[in-house]
């Protein structure tokens, strides 16, 4: 029986890494945050730089918190990294904000203006609810 549940756990764990990778490519793809960069930068001959900047910082973030990496004695390089991780999640919480300038227009075409407070509730309610499910259930 020890068996069939590693074997879930492990099946169970590539279909979570799946649908996250997935999820966070979809919303990198979605906000445009790569040629929205490169248009604002005027930099549109380095946009494999980005792409590959992009990459490059999820494959190490993974590997270095599954390794538990640490770097001694640098406090500069914290520095460095902490203004990069701003400037990234400023980035993206602008790119947010346009999506959700985009609701109200995408509901006038769709003819769904009478329902768009219930659609922002079904957001809400289904964020709390995967927020709970996860700290109630797996934080045990």
């Amino acid at each position: 029986m020890s068996v069939m549940l590693a074997i879930f756990y492990v099946i169970l764990g590539i279909a979570g890494g799946i649908a996250v990778g997935g999820g966070a490519i979809a919303l990198v793809i979605v906000l445009d945050i790569i040629p929205r960069l490169a248009q604002l930068t005027r930099s549109y001959h380095k946009v494999h730089w980005y792409e590959g900047a992009l990459i490059s910082g999820s494959v190490i973030g993974t590997v270095s918190d599954f390794w538990n990496w640490k770097l001694p004695g640098i406090p500069a390089f914290t520095i460095v990294a902490g203004l990069f991780c701003g400037i990234f999640v400023g980035m993206l919480s602008a790119a947010l904000t346009e999506i959700l300038n985009i609701l109200p227009i995408l509901a006038r075409r769709l003819k769904m203006k009478n329902y768009l407070v219930g659609l922002l509730m079904a957001m809400v309610i289904g964020k709390i609810a995967g927020s709970l499910f996860d700290w109630l259930m797996f934080l045990k």
